[in-house]
């Protein structure tokens, strides 16, 4: 019995580190030709660092990243609408919450599972079940593979997800999102903090990653993406250190990209396929926690693996994780809708509100959001 990862992102990587923990047989495969992600930084909230714990990762993760110890929303000129300490959540779990270059999280996994298990430029066409049970991978270049199990960790865009489960329309949020790092020395203040600024229809992000290494993000709804694509004059209103960010990183290390998500899906495993992370439950950025919930579904795969097998884990994985995940989706793509609102009185009316929200209000969202689910 060897099992086949489809994709060798987040979820596929955390996936093959604990079926190695397990002493499962598997196999990577990577459409691309080498193992380089898309993207820029990302969130390691302590929902996932827990998991990367319970797998032997996270003191290399702290290597490789920024503790986040506060958050806080702004408006574009910085000025402060409502920020979270997150240093209690730190000393609750025994955990930081970090920001990491996807590039040193891919290296960190890629090392854990080892080159010798990734199969690159392998983009799967099709899956054939056979009499036997088993499963025949069909890939672009003509080749073929027989597996007992398969667990699609390839994206939104999911090939297995379409060849299993049936094609599925991606909902679109209507919001361009770039991305971009670069190094840059910032004031003190931001060293261990995690910013947002809303606007209209419009706001950015960012976060220190490592030494002077710096994750931007700036999002702004379509309607005013097509009257001007120039990221100079969509900006020019916010605060100039932030313009300063956007200005000074360099073309090649920014990234464009749609903001989707995927309708709630109710299954994620039949017949010995399962469905992990995107694949599965693909959620818009807004809170932070896409790969978060991949790694998610890994800690619970694992957790059954324990009392029981991999068929039996994989089928009672979905009704576990499933909730959460759902809830996930939705508060994003709300939070999404309310962060870019276009109205001036909405505007005015949301900023009100988000500056008086209580405290323990907020820390009781964030901890519905960092406890592991019991398995």
């Amino acid at each position: 019995m060897k099992v086949s990862i489809i994709g060798a992102g987040i979820a596929g990587l955390t996936m093959a580190v604990a079926l190695k923990r397990a002493n499962i047989p598997f196999v990577v495969y990577e459409s691309a030709e080498e193992i380089k992600p898309v993207g820029a930084g990302i969130a390691m909230a302590t929902n996932a660092m827990q998991v990367y714990r319970h797998l032997g990762l996270s003191d290399k993760l702290y290597e490789v990243g920024q503790r986040i110890l506060k958050v806080q929303l702004t408006d574009l000129n910085l000025n402060v609408l409502t920020e979270s300490d997150l240093s209690p959540f730190e000393t609750q779990y025994q955990l930081a919450n970090m920001a990491i270059h996807r590039s040193e999280l891919h290296k960190v996994l890629v090392e854990a599972v080892g080159m010798e298990h990734i199969i690159l430029n392998k983009r799967l066409e099709g899956i054939d079940s056979l009499e036997s049970g088993d499963h025949q991978l069909i890939f672009t270049d003509g080749s073929c593979a027989i597996h007992t199990y398969i667990i699609g960790a390839d994206g939104i865009r999911s090939k297995v997800r379409e060849t299993k489960f049936g094609a599925y329309p991606l909902r679109e949020a209507k919001q361009v999102c770039w991305r971009g790092v670069l190094d840059i020395d910032l004031p003190e203040a931001y060293d261990n903090l995690s910013l947002e600024g809303w606007g209209r229809a419009k706001r950015f992000g960012f976060v220190k990653l490592i030494d002077r290494q710096v994750y931007w993000y700036f999002l702004v709804n379509e309607s005013i993406y097509e009257q001007t694509k120039d990221l100079t004059a969509l900006t020019s209103d916010c605060h100039p250190m932030v313009q300063q960010l956007f200005a000074e990183t360099k073309s090649d290390d920014i990234f464009l990209s749609k903001i989707q998500d995927l309708p709630l899906l109710d299954q994620w495993y039949k017949n010995k396929v399962a469905l992990i992370g995107d694949a599965a439950h693909a959620t818009t950025p807004n809170l932070g926690q896409g790969a978060c919930q991949a790694i998610e579904d890994v800690y619970v795969i694992s957790k059954l693996l324990v009392n029981y097998s991999l068929e039996e884990s994989l089928e009672r994985y979905t009704g576990i994780r499933r909730q959460k995940a759902h809830a996930i989706v939705k508060q994003s793509w709300m939070m999404g809708q309310v962060a870019q609102l276009n109205h001036p009185n909405l505007i005015t009316i949301r900023n009100a509100i988000f500056r008086f929200i209580p405290g323990f209000l907020k820390n009781w969202q964030m901890k519905k959001i960092f406890d592991l689910q019991e398995v």
